[in-house]
């Protein structure tokens, strides 16, 4: 037996033997698990694929599935699964979504008008320039959305929540809006002026930016303060609560 330096060689060598082994069996086992993962991924992105390929049915699971620029009007989407669904350029024209999860979805210039949309969840939807125009929304929340220059008119909105939405230059030419809240929503220059107000409405530090209230009879209105006033564009057939009085700045001028 060879000795160098005090040192069994043989002896070192054996000792390396298992190690070697065992790094071998452990390179073969994480490329047994990568394998697997990659399968697995694999798997799920086809029933990902296969779900988002479905026909619109009553509670179908959309979510995260791309359905932009398609026609699915008149479409029965009743409770539907939508959660971040990109919808943008679709024709929803007429189309049930009654109790639909919309949480997170892509509205961008898409058309809801006519459609039944009554207790449906359109928190977080980005939905710039989308038409809702005579959507019956009664009961649906749309929460921190974005609908900027969206379009609500003859839309009827009874009991709509619209917290922290995003509403820059909306139209709610003839919408209903009854029981509507607008708390900490941006309103700045959207137009409310004609608007049928049939019950109480919530504006609490709602942005008002001249938001047009032109002839709207708002004295049962809560959580209006004077400061909002001031900077809103309402005119002389404008009705406040009591205590808020006009500014001298009304009529605004709009060029």
């Amino acid at each position: 037996m060879e000795i160098h330096d005090g040192i069994d060689n043989g002896a070192h060598e054996r000792s390396r033997a298992p190690r070697a082994r065992g790094a071998a069996a452990a390179s073969v086992s994480l490329r047994g698990a990568a394998l697997a993962i990659s399968a697995f991924l694999f798997a799920g992105g086809a029933a990902a694929e296969q779900r988002c390929m479905t026909a619109p049915e009553p509670g179908t699971d959309w979510s995260d599935c791309n359905k932009g620029n398609i026609v699915l009007r008149g479409g029965d989407l009743e409770g539907a699964n939508l959660t971040g669904t990109n919808f943008s350029a679709t024709d929803l024209r007429e189309a049930n979504l009654n109790s639909a999860n919309l949480q997170g979805a892509t509205l961008v210039r898409t058309s809801l008008a006519g459609a039944s949309a009554q207790k449906a969840n359109f928190a977080k939807v980005e939905g710039y320039r989308s038409n809702f125009a005579g959507v019956s929304a009664e009961g649906a929340s749309f929460a921190s959305a974005e609908l900027q220059r969206s379009d609500f008119s003859e839309a009827r909105l009874n009991g709509v929540l619209f917290e922290k939405a995003e509403l820059g230059r909306a139209n709610f030419n003839k919408a209903v809006l009854s029981g509507v809240r607008f708390p900490l929503a941006n309103l700045a220059r959207a137009d409310l002026s004609g608007a049928i107000f049939e019950g109480p409405i919530d504006f609490g530090k709602a942005f008002m930016f001249l938001t047009r209230i032109e002839g709207l009879d708002l004295s049962a209105a809560s959580g209006l303060e004077q400061a909002q006033v001031d900077i809103a564009c309402g005119d002389a057939e404008t009705k406040l609560p009591p205590g808020l009085t006009m500014p001298a700045s009304w009529p605004c001028s709009f060029e």
